[in-house]
């Protein structure tokens, strides 16, 4: 095969590596080794000599006899045509595959193929965008121990690969049960550090704008709370990129519904002052609250500005620290700066983010960059990113979350609106979770155009907002303010603080992601006020709510989100969406990933 071939035929298979290659196992096996016994039912590979013909009626009938077994085996073609007149005539000795039946008590073969390749298990690959033909020579051609050994892999492993492309070549017998544990292992083993090594090639240095060198030490002892051991950990991560010169830091700090991650960006841009710094985030609504608790936590001599469309707090160009939306990303006169952030960093699209890095960069050098993220995912997950981009996980929240949650039905809504009227008596606030905004015949849920008017002539104090409402932000802050019933759509899942949001009902549950769940019911108990989550399905017997209702934890409901779809990126387009391993399993292998990273760091450092 010419090499200009293989290049083609690599890049329609997605090929970057020789293990990736190395991973497209065959599908299944075709046996063409002369069978040893005759099995009714079976598949048989068989050598024979045409004894007899006899044509009737379109089809063709003949006796063969199988020398290995000394006796004779009838066969039968259905559309008989010249090619089978010639190939089974009569004296002809040939190998044939077919299945053996039975038939009046005689064994038969229906429709056998004469082959002219035996002896051999042939691999059968089942490829899409390539032939089958073209796979196989990819593997002769490429698939070698001595490379394998040079990618990095044991004798075992690569052994162990050889013999699932080669079986013949191995004299390795496929077990009809599947492949063993032992050899799942190594699989799991071999695209753990297969994928591992693609990330970091994918790792890219660039000298930093400024060493950032301010302690953070005073901030922190001045904060009127005590900081969790999670948030400690984070900041002093950040710390020892900021202090680089040789280049610029690039780390996604991952925390929990509440976890506290804003004094970590308040943090961050102390460890700045002086030297410029930039936090970019979604939502109006999430830029004043962050502007806020700057402007109460960070030391009086740092000067704070605020930049969103049609609206501007401060004098950005003099500024030690910038907050705003994507409005920055229009403005002529933004000033370099050494240390760039974004919140709920997701929801920008790549290249609003490399907007935001570009405008404030200096030639070649770049500011540090942090992004920030409200939605956990696995630590194994997490473990293999962070060869690409470096991780802070935040797990744990500064104080306990007393939210309640429970799986509901049409039964239950008597109980439901008790409860409501319970906790409105309190003057606490309550967030209704519609799925859609209008009518649908295909989701058998109301919907919020259906649902406003029971609730709006039942009690005052009704707001309704959803993705496509111009004035959501508006909304949401009267709610906040004066608000006791909020109908919504997942538009609330992420941002505005409701401190008096003690109850949330999630109406078709079911329908939604976990992690999109979790995010929901992280808009309660935000003050530590006692709260409750209601899953509304007309399923109340799923397995999956169950589950979740029973955990808070972000990072354990990231894990079990893993066993019911496929992983998907959340870490700057890393992992393809919906990417799925056919070995690995990232709820559960984290000893895998860690062997693995362990070799890729005992091969660099030798």
């Amino acid at each position: 095969m010419e090499k200009e071939e293989a290049k083609r035929l690599f890049k329609k298979l997605k090929i970057r590596t020789l293990l990736d290659l190395a991973l497209i196992l065959p599908a299944t096996y075709e046996d063409r080794r002369l069978s040893q016994e005759l099995i009714p039912s079976k598949e048989h590979v068989l050598q024979v000599k045409v004894i007899s013909t006899r044509n009737s009626g379109g089809k063709l009938y003949a006796t063969l006899y199988m020398t290995a077994f000394n006796q004779q085996i009838d066969a039968i073609f259905f559309k008989a045509t010249a090619y089978h007149l010639k190939t089974f005539a009569v004296g002809a000795n040939l190998v044939v595959s077919g299945r053996v039946t039975t038939f009046k008590g005689n064994l038969q073969l229906t429709q056998p193929k004469s082959i002219s390749q035996y002896g051999v298990v042939i691999p059968k690959y089942r490829v899409k965008v390539i032939k089958e033909s073209q796979m196989r020579a990819l593997i002769q051609k490429y698939l070698n121990k001595n490379l394998l050994l040079k990618e990095g892999l044991t004798d075992k492993e690569a052994d162990t690969l050889l013999k699932l492309h080669f079986p013949d070549r191995y004299n390795f017998e496929i077990s009809k049960e599947g492949l063993s544990d032992e050899i799942t292992q190594i699989l799991k083993f071999i695209e753990s550090f297969n994928h591992i090594k693609k990330l970091k090639s994918k790792k890219e240095f660039y000298p930093a704008i400024s060493r950032l060198d301010n302690d953070p030490g005073d901030f922190i002892s001045s904060l009127p709370f005590e900081l969790t051991s999670d948030q400690w950990r984070a900041i002093s991560d950040i710390r020892k990129d900021l202090l680089q010169t040789d280049r610029a830091a690039k780390r996604v700090i991952i925390g929990d519904v509440g976890s506290g991650k804003t004094i970590v960006i308040l943090a961050s841009a102390v460890m700045a002052k002086g030297k410029g710094a930039v936090l970019m985030a979604p939502t109006s609504i999430l830029c004043k609250q962050i502007y806020e608790e700057a402007l109460k936590f960070l030391p009086k001599d740092m000067k704070i500005a605020l930049v969103m469309q049609g609206s501007m707090e401060g004098d950005y160009r003099n500024a030690d620290f910038v907050i705003g939306t994507h409005a920055l990303l229009y403005l002529d006169d933004l000033p370099k700066a050494s240390l760039v952030m974004v919140d709920e960093q997701h929801r920008f699209g790549t290249n609003q983010r490399a907007m935001l890095e570009a405008m404030v960069s200096k030639g070649e050098k770049r500011p540090h960059y942090l992004q920030f993220s409200a939605t956990p995912i696995p630590r194994t997950q997490a473990m293999m990113e962070s060869e690409m981009i470096d991780v802070s996980l935040i797990e744990h929240t500064p104080f306990e979350k007393l939210i309640h949650t429970e799986v509901i039905g049409k039964k239950d809504f008597k109980r439901l609106l008790a409860h409501i009227e319970s906790e409105l008596k309190q003057n606490h606030q309550i967030l209704i979770v519609y799925p859609l905004v209008e009518s649908s015949e295909e989701i058998p849920y109301q919907s919020i155009d259906e649902a406003r008017g029971f609730w709006e002539k039942r009690y005052d104090g009704v707001y309704v907002t959803h993705g496509k409402d111009k004035n959501k932000e508006k909304v949401l802050q009267e709610f906040r303010d004066k608000g006791k019933i909020l109908l919504a759509t997942t538009v609330i899942e992420v941002g505005i603080s409701l401190p008096q949001l003690t109850t949330i009902v999630i109406v078709g549950a079911e329908r939604l992601g976990l992690a999109t769940l979790h995010q929901l019911r992280g808009r309660v108990g935000r003050n530590g006020l006692e709260s409750r989550c209601f899953l509304y399905t007309n399923k109340p017997d799923s397995k999956r709510l169950a589950q979740f209702a029973k955990t808070t934890n972000g990072f354990d409901i990231a894990k079990l989100d893993l066993k019911y779809r496929a992983s998907g990126d959340i870490l700057d387009g890393t992992i393809q969406s919906g990417q799925k391993f056919k070995w690995l399993d990232l709820a559960e292998d984290e000893h895998i990933i860690e062997e693995a990273k362990r070799r890729i760091r005992y091969i660099e450092s030798n």
